[in-house]
């Protein structure tokens, strides 16, 4: 019988090969939800609702493995599950509520996918973090990693949900309309949401040194990067007038 290191290593193999396939898909196709939604993937559900039942499986699955880990009254460990629920704890409970009321519904198909994704994401960050994974000391609050790590990770969270407000408020004023993003970040790229999501998990790969984050990053990336540059493509298709020096995601980049 496999021992559980084996069946953690063999998953999280296997979860890195599938974020490639993805990511090609992607690029090809984007998910079909908000301004790229199109037919064909069966039945809707309201976008509010969509949200919540999509990212609340992270939040509640790493609950799950801190509760009935080894290490429940490790400091570290208190801290690497603060930092996560303070991620999904907007993402899975505030962003639902502050979405324009004339978002699309999303498939039920791609709601389902985002959850289990969003539980094997739990699985590999929360089984190493709180149960195979090293008991890191108190030392480690004051680490170079852990402390870059942090750092990245508040940056990203705050360029994230501030991205997100200025990309509500466009809609608000016009009525429901996207329009062109100006300012800040989005001088330089179209969707600085995208940038801050992946500096943030980046930061966290880093603060936590686990290999579930690494790979939690990977997947970042392929959700978020081909989807960036459908949202940068739409922008040019839908404005003539729309900054040519942008990027997609990556400033100077891509």
């Amino acid at each position: 019988m496999s021992s559980p290191d084996t069946l953690y290593a063999t998953l999280a193999i296997v979860w890195t090969v599938v974020a490639v396939v993805i990511a090609l898909y992607l690029f090809v196709k984007p998910a079909p939800y908000g301004r790229h939604h199109r037919g064909g993937f069966g039945p809707t559900i309201g976008s509010r609702t969509a949200w919540i039942l999509m990212e609340a499986p992270s939040p509640l699955g790493m609950l799950f493995f801190f509760l009935t880990g080894n290490r429940p009254d490790n400091l570290v460990a208190r801290v690497f599950l603060g930092l996560w629920l303070l991620h999904y704890g907007y993402r899975a409970f505030v962003y639902p509520w502050l979405l324009s009321p004339s978002s699309r519904p999303m498939p039920i198909v791609v709601v389902l996918s985002g959850a289990f994704f969003n539980l094997v994401n739990a699985y590999l960050n929360g089984r190493w973090l709180f149960g195979l994974g090293p008991v890191l000391a108190r030392g480690w609050l004051v680490s170079p990693a852990f402390l870059v790590g942090v750092v990245a990770f508040v940056a990203g969270l705050l360029i994230h949900v501030f991205a997100d407000r200025e990309l509500r408020q466009i809609r608000r004023a016009s009525g429901g309309q996207r329009g062109i993003p100006r300012g800040r970040l989005f001088a330089l790229v179209s969707c600085p949401n995208y940038a801050g999501e992946i500096l943030e998990w980046t930061g966290y790969a880093l603060a936590t040194w686990s290999p579930g984050a690494l790979v939690f990053v990977l997947w970042t990336m392929a959700n978020l990067v081909p989807r960036a540059f459908h949202h940068h493509r739409w922008y040019r298709d839908s404005f003539p007038d729309y900054p040519r020096n942008r990027r997609a995601v990556f400033p100077q980049l891509f």
